[in-house]
Formats: C-alpha cells, structure tokens, sequence
C-alpha cells in the first residue's frame, strides 16, 4: 500500500482582484475620512488629499474652498494659479464641470496636467469648495469617479458640521444653564460667607476657597464630558456653601460605590439636580431637610439618584419642565434630560418620581461605556 504523499503548501491570494481593489479603495478612504471629519480646512485638505488622489488615480489633485487653493497634491503645481477661475465656473454651473487645455494651457513638455475635472462640495446644499481632478487627457471614467469621490467627501463634510452642530447646541444648554442657576447660588453663597466675616474669619476663608473652587468648575470651558468623581467633588463643595447658609436644617447622605467614580457623564449633568433638591426641596420647608446621594454599579450603567424629603412637586408640572415648556421652577431638569439623551438615547432620560408632600426622587442611568463620551 503506497503512503500518502504529501504536497507542499503553497500560499494562496485572499480574494480576487477585484476584491483586492475593494479593500484598497475602502482603506484609503478609511484613511482620509478623519481629516475631513474635522471639516473643510487647509489643515483637513492637506492631511487627507493624498489618499483623496490614490483613490482617483489621477496625476494630481486639489482641494478648494469658493476662493482659494486650500491642497495640492501630484504634479503641475504651477497650474495652480488657474484653479480658482475654474472653480468659480464649477459653482456658477452648480455641478461637476470638465476643463480642456485651452482652460489649462501650458508650454512645460510633458505636463500631465492639461485637462481637469471639477466636483463641487456641498454641506447642507451650500457649495463650500471643489475637488479637482487633473489628468493628460480626459476621460468619462475619471469624471463619474471625481463626482463619486466628491459626493463621499460632501458627506463626510456634512458630519463634521453635524459634530459641530451638536457641540455647539451643548455648549449653549451648559451656558443656559449656568445662567439659570449661577445668580441664585451665588447671591446666597456670597451672603452666606458675609455673615461669617467677622464671627468666624477662618470658616470665612474657607468656604471662600470652596467658592472659588465651585464656580472654577462650573464655569471651565473645556470639555462636553466630566468623570463623576469630578462631578460629585464640585457638588461638595456645593452642599459645604449650602451647609453653611442652612446650618442644621440640611442634612446630606452621600453612598457612593468606588468603582464608578471613573465613569464619563456630561459636564453639570448631577449638580443642578442636587441644586434643585436644595432649592425646591427644603426652602419651601418650614423645618429641616435631607438629601441623599447614592451611585451604584449595576452591571453595564452607573444608576445616580438623587432624592430629598422635602415638599415635592406636582407631577404635571415636572413632565413640563422634562419638555422643556416648564416656568423655571424646575431647575435645570430639562436640560439635563436633553443632555442626557442626546449622549446616550431617549432610554437613558431622567426618571422622576415625587408628588406634593412626598419629597421628590431624580434616577439618572449612565451606561459606564459609551461611544463617543470621554471625560
């Protein structure tokens, strides 16, 4: 009986060619896509229009805004000075237009560019720029990939814009919420350390410095995301200056598990709803006060709440303030809860449970990994 004889193994391609030229046009793609997420630039153009031109395969390419050359990658760099009377022409037609060599012309033997194509890029239906593809000669292939190309960078513009959109919309909430509560504490807080200027000028000084601290983190303007550590140190320091204003009508429980202290959440997203514990809570009280603050690990999401045993709320009048058609009485909730869902989804809104008499209880579901969030 003749023993099996072996074949020497010999390494096999991964696909077909034309799946080959798949992965390259997508990781190149890949490659440019974070510049142009970072919007229409000469920084963005610079760093992304060498992959722009290898997925074109063109001589050369650059990259425009209305007026002016922002990128030039490849060869005939002295065509340059032409290319904005070419993309004036692109958007007056309001779409891809093709240049010849009597709109390029040229006495340098051998350019490779002496015809172009020009793609317009569109954010939200505003020309903002052109990709500009030069070639020896034209062809229908390179036209129908300059408009591909250019339609794929127009969307990747278009995200960026949303980015910046939306940091912007959350730089707004944060600076309307800071104007919506900030004079009501300070006036108090200021009164407060007043009254200890000259009974107790150590206390004084110090609670200054907790002000100090307070309104330094309240009022830092950098970053959309804080660690819930960050958060809960400013809210003591909150309740110290509270403390001091109340005395013993306020008491305070705080129950935190350490291993959510690390856990991102948006920037004031628990110290208005402990603010409002506070103001909503125990001013209209005839007696004293208490709140608790407890953070626990459940699996997956950090579960913060925040609960005060004071005189509670009409229910009705909270489900206005989360739709954000609320008179003010409900500090901040609102614009937590949009915070909130714009971060993590429309599950991971406030919860609210109180009634007149019966005190008031604010849960807010942090999931402990998200994409995107990083404090």
């Amino acid at each position: 009986m003749r023993a099996p004889t072996s074949r020497p193994w010999r390494r096999q391609h991964l696909g077909t060619e034309a799946d080959r030229a798949t992965f390259r046009t997508l990781h190149q793609a890949s490659l440019a896509s974070p510049a142009l997420r970072a919007g229409l630039t000469a920084d963005s153009a610079q760093r992304s229009i060498r992959h722009l031109r290898s997925l074109l395969g063109t001589p050369a390419l650059a990259i425009t805004d209305p007026v002016a050359v922002l990128a030039w990658d490849g060869a005939g760099q002295h065509h340059a000075d032409r290319v904005p009377s070419l993309v004036a022409a692109t958007i007056e037609a309001g779409g891809t237009r093709s240049f010849d060599r009597v709109d390029l012309p040229c006495t340098e033997a051998g350019c490779a560019v002496r015809t172009a194509i020009a793609s317009p890029l569109l954010v939200d239906e505003r020309i903002v720029g052109a990709l500009v593809a030069f070639a020896p000669y034209p062809t229908a292939g390179l036209a129908r990939a300059t408009d591909e190309v250019a339609a794929w960078v127009s969307g990747q513009l278009e995200l960026a814009e949303l980015d910046a959109s939306r940091t912007r919309l959350m730089e707004a909430e944060v600076r309307a919420l800071r104007a919506q509560i900030s004079p009501h504490f300070i006036y108090n807080s200021l009164g407060a350390i007043a009254s200890f200027v000259r009974t107790d000028p150590d206390r004084a000084r110090e609670l200054l410095l907790e002000f100090a601290d307070f309104t330094r983190y309240s009022f830092r303007r950098h970053g959309e995301y804080t660690t819930l550590a960050e958060e809960l140190r400013s809210i003591e320091r909150y309740l110290l200056l509270e403390q001091a204003r109340f005395g013993d009508r306020l008491e305070v429980t705080l129950s935190i598990a350490p291993e959510v202290l690390p856990v991102a959440v948006p920037f004031l997203c628990i110290q208005p709803l402990v603010e409002n514990a506070v103001r909503h809570g125990l001013e209209g009280s005839d007696g004293g006060g208490r709140i608790q603050i407890t953070a626990s690990d459940r699996g997956q999401e950090c579960v913060i709440e925040v609960e005060d045993d004071g005189i509670g709320e009409d229910p009705d009048r909270v489900r206005r303030a989360l739709a954000g058609d609320g008179d003010g009485d409900a500090v901040g909730l609102g614009n937590v809860d949009a915070r909130l869902r714009n971060a993590y989804g429309d599950e991971h809104g406030l919860v609210v449970e109180t009634a007149p008499g019966a005190g008031t209880r604010v849960i807010v579901r942090v999931p402990k990994f998200a994409p995107g969030v990083q404090a």
